[in-house]
């Protein structure tokens, strides 16, 4: 992981920072002629709407083909017309609605068996997840359902894509995981949101040391708070601060999406590991330089590993170690 920033981990994580970014900073476009995707085909997951259908969109724009994924067939047949109005498609296919409920892993394990008859696949943005008011857990798994959706699930279809996109490219401590199976004396919903997020930040780092950058590049982007529909599920007093909020400081989806496509088109194999954020590699969490950062890091990789291993991940990234 690189080391050298132009700022420190501890000053992007401060809120003066935060207020920075959101209220000065603007990421740039890519353009087609900084990335040409012409013959490349991409997968965004929640992208019915919000920062993932303005990724879809702009992905089109460079020329790849998309496959939106959603949980409700009516609403990503609605995007794909959305997304098809004003373009001369170059085929039937170029926009495709495929469905994906990443609180079932049934579903999860059908999608990735029909990626597998893909011709080629050349980018994943997964950027689907949930903001939940309240503390709910998955009747399925046990686990809280941010923690399910966010992370676990998230995870799991990023290993069983590994292979396919490698091909069709033209411990002695207590475990981390079980504790999201409890509820919680003092439920945080935003705190509980973060630490869904953080968690698959730490895997990634462990996830990126195994896999060769030129079989795929792994990243994690941070899109910026942006007018989405994350917050749907707010009410009452919170619904009314978070609007204020929103009216504030969120960005246009059209300009969050931006740091997403720079993160699978521009920055190549140098983002590899790493986390992005206005389109630029930038330090990560500042748990994630200290030695505690490491171990639990280290330790959240076997947990997961284990947990998701009715798929066979261990032996799908196993293979991947092996093949560098």
């Amino acid at each position: 992981m690189a080391s050298t920033f132009d700022i420190s981990p501890e000053r992007r994580a401060s809120s003066l920072h935060y207020y920075y970014r959101q209220l000065i900073v603007t990421p740039p476009p890519v353009t087609k002629r900084d990335a040409d995707l012409t013959g490349k085909t991409a997968i965004i997951t929640g992208a019915n709407g919000g920062i993932g259908l303005e990724v879809a969109r702009q992905l089109l724009d460079l020329g790849a083909k998309v496959i939106i994924t959603t949980r409700s067939v009516s609403k990503g047949e609605a995007a794909r017309q959305e997304l098809s109005k004003g373009r001369d498609l170059p085929s039937q296919d170029a926009i495709q609605v495929w469905p994906l409920d990443l609180s079932s892993y049934d579903s999860i394990l059908a999608f990735v068996e029909r990626a597998k008859i893909l011709d080629n696949l050349d980018i994943a943005v997964l950027n689907a997840g949930v903001f939940k008011l309240a503390e709910t857990f998955d009747p399925a798994t046990g686990y809280e359902e941010a923690v399910q959706v966010n992370y676990l699930s998230t995870i799991l279809l990023t290993i069983l894509l590994l292979p396919i996109m490698k091909a069709k490219n033209s411990r002695n401590s207590t475990p981390i995981l079980p504790a999201f199976k409890e509820k919680v004396q003092h439920w945080d919903f935003a705190e509980n949101y973060r630490t869904s997020k953080l968690l698959g930040q730490l895997f990634l780092t462990e996830l990126a040391k195994r896999v060769d950058p030129s079989d795929v590049v792994l990243d994690w982007a941070n899109p910026g708070f942006c007018t989405s529909d994350l917050g749907r599920e707010t009410s009452g007093l919170i619904r009314f601060l978070f609007r204020i909020q929103k009216t504030v400081l969120a960005w246009p989806c059209e300009k969050g999406a931006r740091t997403l496509v720079h993160a699978v088109t521009t920055l190549g194999r140098d983002a590899h590991g790493q986390f992005v954020e206005d389109a630029k590699i930038q330090p990560g969490p500042v748990l994630i330089y200290k030695p505690e950062g490491s171990r639990l890091a280290k330790q959240l990789y076997e947990d997961t590993l284990a947990e998701l291993e009715f798929a066979a991940v261990r032996g799908i990234v196993d293979e991947l170690v092996r093949s560098k």
